[in-house]
């Protein structure tokens, strides 16, 4: 599955932005989605997952009351909206794919078998 994420830019903090990750390539509801972030020197983090129905979802400790992921598989696509945004949650967001064998959502990057090529999030003070 071929993954393309776009809604990146520089926002202010306490401002909203959404996140799409489009799909293409593969039967996109076979997929548990998740998006990740990467600061500059840090490591990728996880942010958000979501099952491959909807009925599932998860997120990072950091962002769980401000971010929430939704998919629409008739449209390919999985979604991440960004509420209250601090300059801590600056990073590149990737969106990846992991072949869904249950509803459970894995935090660990290396459990995704598919990725997009991220978009940048800028949140100034």
């Amino acid at each position: 599955v071929q993954l393309q994420a776009s809604g990146g830019g520089l926002v202010q903090a306490g401002d909203s932005l959404r996140l799409s990750c489009a799909a293409s390539g593969r039967i996109f509801s076979r997929y548990n989605m998740g998006w990740f972030r990467q600061a500059p020197g840090k490591e990728r983090d996880f942010v958000a997952g979501i099952s491959w129905s909807g009925g599932s979802t998860a997120y990072g400790d950091s962002v769980k009351g401000r971010f929430t992921i939704s998919r629409d598989n008739a449209k390919n696509t999985v979604f991440l909206q960004m509420a209250s945004l601090k300059p801590e949650d600056t990073a590149v967001y990737y969106c990846a794919a992991r072949s869904a064998s249950s509803s459970y959502i894995y935090t660990a990057p290396d459990s995704y078998n598919y990725w997009g090529q991220g978009t940048l999030v800028t949140v100034s003070s």
